[in-house]
C-alpha cells in the first residue's frame, strides 16, 4: 500500500488508515470481535489508526475505543513499531450527547486519560476534536502546545475546521494534520479550500467518513459511475470512493471506519488503487443524491 508523510513531526503512514469509531458506539460488536477487526486492518498493511476519547457510549464509557485499540496492539503478533495511533480531545459525552468542551483544564485532563487508556507515555498525534465556541481556539491550542512541550504528545492536529481556523492555529503552534469530512456526497473540504491549503502547508488531511457514513454508504454499490470504474479496476464501489478521496490532494489520507473484518479488508484495498484523471473527473461531475 502507498505511504505518505503524515505531517510535520510525523512519519510516513499508509494512505488508508483505520478509524475505530464504530467499534465503540451503539450497536458495537463485542470487544473480542472489535479486536479482530483492528487486526484485519493491520494485517492488510494499514499503519495509521484514528480514535478519540469520546468514541464510546456516554461519559461513563469514555476511552472505550482507545482501550480497545491498546488491547488489539498488545495482542497483535506483527510489528507494532510503525503503527501510529492518533486520538482526540475536546468533546464530552454527558448522557450520550456530543458536547464541546475545549477548555485548557479539560484538555489536559483528557490527554492524561488518553495516555492511560492507550497505555503509552506519549501520544503520537493529539487532535482538537472540534473548536469550542465558548473557548478561544488560541487558548485550546495553547494548552495542547504545553502538553507537547511536556512530552505528552508528539504532534498537534485540528478537526472540523476552516482555513481561517487553521491559520489562527498556526499562529499558536505547528499544525501537523487536519481531520475533516470528505466524500462525494459532502465536498466542502474541496470547495472551501481546506485540502488545497493543507497541501501548500505540508499538513496531512485526514478524510473521515470517506464513503459518506452509514446511510449514504449503502447508496454506493448501485451508483452507475462507481460501478463502471470498479468493474474496470476489478474493485468495489467503496474502494473506488475511498481512492477518489485520496486523489483530492497530495497530503490526503482516508480513515474509513468499519465494524466487520470484511469491511476493514475492503477499505484497505483502496490504498492500492490508482484512478485515472478521467475517473476522478467522472466522479467529480457525477450526481450523488443525499436524500
Amino acid at each position: 500500500m502507498r505511504t505518505r508523510p503524515l505531517g510535520h513531526h510525523l512519519p510516513a503512514v499508509t494512505v488508508v488508515g483505520y478509524g475505530g469509531m464504530h467499534l465503540s458506539l451503539d450497536s458495537r460488536p463485542p470487544d473480542d470481535a472489535g479486536v479482530e477487526v483492528i487486526h484485519a486492518a493491520l494485517e492488510a498493511g494499514e499503519t495509521l489508526i484514528d480514535t478519540a476519547d469520546v468514541y464510546c457510549l456516554d461519559q461513563n464509557d469514555v476511552g472505550h475505543n482507545e482501550r480497545l485499540i491498546a488491547r488489539a496492539l498488545r495482542e497483535w503478533r506483527g510489528n507494532r513499531d510503525n503503527i501510529l495511533v492518533a486520538t482526540k480531545g475536546g468533546l464530552v459525552r454527558p448522557a450520550g450527547r456530543w458536547d464541546r468542551d475545549a477548555r485548557p483544564q479539560q484538555l489536559r485532563q483528557a490527554c492524561d486519560r488518553s495516555l492511560k487508556a492507550l497505555g503509552v507515555e506519549q501520544i503520537a498525534l493529539y487532535q482538537l476534536h472540534a473548536v469550542d465556541p465558548a473557548v478561544p481556539l488560541e487558548d485550546s491550542l495553547g494548552a495542547m502546545a504545553d502538553l507537547q512541550k511536556a512530552g505528552k504528545i508528539r504532534a498537534i492536529g485540528l478537526s472540523n475546521v476552516s482555513v481561517e481556523q487553521i491559520q489562527r492555529g498556526e499562529r499558536v503552534t505547528t499544525i501537523s494534520t487536519v481531520q475533516n469530512r470528505l466524500n462525494p456526497f459532502f465536498r466542502e473540504a474541496v470547495r472551501e479550500g481546506v485540502i488545497d491549503y493543507c497541501a501548500t502547508r505540508g499538513i496531512g488531511f485526514l478524510a473521515y467518513s470517506p464513503t459518506g457514513g452509514a446511510r449514504l454508504t449503502r447508496k454506493l454499490p448501485s451508483h452507475p459511475e462507481l460501478q463502471r470504474i470498479a468493474r474496470r479496476l476489478n474493485s468495489t464501489p467503496h474502494q473506488v470512493t475511498i481512492a477518489w478521496a485520496i486523489a483530492q490532494g497530495p497530503t490526503v489520507f482516508a480513515i474509513p471506519s468499519s465494524r466487520t473484518v470484511e469491511h476493514a479488508q475492503d477499505g484497505a484495498k483502496a490504498g492500492n488503487l490508482t484512478l485515472t484523471p478521467e475517473d476522478i473527473r467522472a466522479i467529480d461531475q457525477a450526481n450523488f443524491d443525499r436524500s
